[in-house]
């Protein structure tokens, strides 16, 4: 589309900060691939090691098995109109695809900003890494998910989150006000971006600074443990328990915990607020090779590489899924699932879990079919409900295309 091409760039494909246009379509497109030149990152290093190469197909059965997946059809959600695997990447704006079944390649394609050696924001996919970490120290003995917030984090002081216990924070149960309406101007996420924003503040700005400091103010609104609320604030206020609890920022964790030791080809980088605290809610890049190596080890239920890098039993309980009672009808495309550990359990015949994020990305783990599928996309609206109709059956349709193979 043009935009921040050309030296200088024409006025009108300038993509700047701060004025915060780099998010909005069709700015979007572009930026999700450059997301470290509008903020600052803490790196999750992958250390000096050599990657792991990732086993393909051989080239001319590659060939062959794109053009086989290219033609699954399957039908969106309440349609009767077939659509091709090929056309729903398009119709959902994918960036990259990357499936592995059975321990290889066998699909790989890369659209608009994305090239393989580049990287993409994962937006709420990060809350996954967080509550991958978390759910790691709970089995080990680390972390104990029945005491309260203010056990750990005694700053916490009077908001709400004092008195939610941690595995409420990390199946996001927490009668804590928070509004994530994207498109409402006045909703919480703004204020709380205001917050967490890296740069100056206005003159006059009266409000807090930094994502610890917002938590520190937040009001209740319900019981904990009532329901499931989707709001980022719970994956932030996990980052920090764990890092009180470990004496290490996520960033630290993750590359120690994860990418160290994965094989992973690229850094990860992850944008913090204006006193270095990282996004723990969705500030996460990623490349899409690496982030099927995560989706492999989840699939290989901790182990990577002939090595276990965590106990088997992270993985059975997320994959066993949350409270289905507290799960709510908030999420009509997503289904009768749960949520637990910040990841999506499909309770479908297949098992399958996810990791999500706004604007299309996700790791979808299919557990019956051996299949680990990662989509990083730049969908003009937030809300996956509104992708979900041509994504969620495109996916089980690969994933019975794959296992009939």
């Amino acid at each position: 589309m043009g935009w921040m091409q050309g030296f200088p760039p024409p006025e009108d494909k300038i993509i700047t900060q701060p004025d915060s246009v780099y998010f909005s379509f069709p700015r979007l497109r572009w930026s999700v691939c450059h997301l470290r030149e509008f903020l600052p990152t803490e790196e999750i290093s992958r250390g000096l090691g050599a990657p792991m190469p990732l086993e393909y197909l051989p080239p001319a059965e590659f060939a062959d098995m794109r053009q086989q997946i290219d033609a699954v059809t399957f039908n969106p959600q309440k349609s009767e109109e077939e659509m091709t695997w090929e056309e729903s990447l398009y119709a959902n704006y994918t960036d990259g695809m990357l499936i592995i079944h059975k321990g290889q390649v066998v699909y790989e394609r890369y659209f608009g900003c994305l090239e393989e050696d580049g990287k993409h924001a994962i937006m709420s996919m990060t809350k996954s890494f967080t509550g991958l970490l978390a759910e790691i120290m709970v089995v080990e003995g680390t972390l104990d998910d029945t005491r309260l917030v203010r056990d750990y984090v005694p700053e916490i002081g009077d908001s709400a989150f004092a008195t939610a216990t941690v595995r409420q924070v990390m199946d996001m149960t927490t009668g804590v006000k928070y509004s994530e309406d994207y498109s409402d101007p006045n909703a919480d996420i703004w204020l709380y971006s205001a917050a967490a924003s890296p740069l100056p503040k206005a003159e006059g700005y009266e409000g807090p600074d930094g994502y610890w400091e917002y938590l520190q103010q937040v009001e209740p609104e319900g019981n904990h443990g009532d329901e499931f609320h989707y709001k980022t604030i719970n994956s932030d206020m996990l980052g920090w328990i764990i890092s009180k609890v470990s004496g290490k920022s996520v960033t630290e964790l993750a590359s120690e915990r994860l990418w160290r030791r994965m094989g992973v080809e690229q850094d990860a980088y992850q944008t913090v607020d204006g006193k270095g605290v990282p996004f723990a809610g969705g500030g996460i890049t990623a490349g899409l090779r690496d982030l099927g190596r995560l989706g492999q080890l989840m699939l290989n239920e901790g182990a990577s590489n002939g090595e276990r890098l965590f106990p088997a039993e992270v993985v059975a309980n997320i994959r066993a899924g949350g409270d289905r009672s507290k799960f709510g009808d908030g999420f009509p495309t997503f289904g009768p699932g749960s949520y637990t550990s910040q990841w999506w359990v499909f309770h479908n015949d297949h098992g399958a879990f996810a990791a999500r994020g706004v604007h299309g990305q996700t790791i979808y783990v299919d557990p019956t079919a051996g299949m680990v599928l990662v989509r990083l996309s730049s969908f003009p609206r937030s809300q996956n409900g509104f992708i979900d109709p041509t994504s969620l059956p495109a996916y089980q349709a690969v994933a019975e295309f794959l296992m009939a193979r």
